[in-house]
């Protein structure tokens, strides 16, 4: 994968766009379907041509791309849970890169939930989100700092909301991932912070400008 600003800003979009879908599920008992299939879906895309192909495509990023916008565009504008949970899920992120039979045992979750989706025929189904969802616990929900999820007890509680909501911060540790494969560094990050929140609204404008 090329190491480039674009790339970038297209892993972090992929990462803020799961955390927001985490943040609804938890809040409202339901999210984005659109989003949340193209999310979902990138953890399965293991042998992807680029990034791109990860996310099936720059439009299916638009959640994701308006988020990162907001988080960078001024202080005040910043979601404090949601920058919580980007941060804690790219240090989970190199934490189980560093721990061979944790990565194996996440591929395992991933190829048993390949499976299930291609029976289905769709990513949105309880046997994928529930093979992913078991995946993340055995492996990332045993490393520190934990995901602490806020939101509405009743929505939090119903098991399929849970699977749905591991399965995406499983999906939001892929794309912390791909951010590091295209070159990001965590400390640099505040450096370049203007520089993703332009890369952020110029993706977005070629995106409405594909509509045209």
């Amino acid at each position: 994968m090329d190491k480039n600003l674009t790339n970038q800003t297209i892993a972090l979009a992929g990462l803020a766009q799961a955390v927001t879908l985490v943040q609804q599920i938890a809040k409202r008992g339901h999210a984005d379907q659109e989003a949340m299939e193209v999310s979902i879906a990138s953890t399965l895309k293991v042998d992807a041509d680029d990034i791109l192909d990860v996310y099936g495509g720059l439009a299916g990023l638009k959640m994701g791309l308006r988020q990162l916008e907001r988080q960078l565009a001024e202080p005040r504008q910043v979601d404090p849970e949601l920058a919580r949970y980007a941060s804690t899920l790219m240090y989970l992120e190199q934490s189980v890169m560093k721990q061979p039979a944790m990565t194996e045992a996440i591929g395992v979750a991933v190829k048993r939930a390949q499976a299930s989706a291609d029976e289905a025929g769709q990513v949105l189904n309880d046997d994928v989100c529930e093979a992913l969802a078991y995946g993340y616990q055995q492996t990332l929900s045993q490393l520190k700092p934990k995901v602490i999820v806020s939101g509405e007890q009743r929505h939090l509680s119903e098991q399929h909301n849970g699977d749905r909501i591991r399965a995406l911060l499983l999906a939001g540790v892929r794309s912390a991932l791909l951010w590091r494969q295209a070159g990001g560094v965590r400390w640099k990050f505040l450096f370049i912070r203007a520089q993703l929140q332009h890369e952020s609204r110029r993706l977005l404008d070629a995106i409405e400008a594909a509509k045209d």
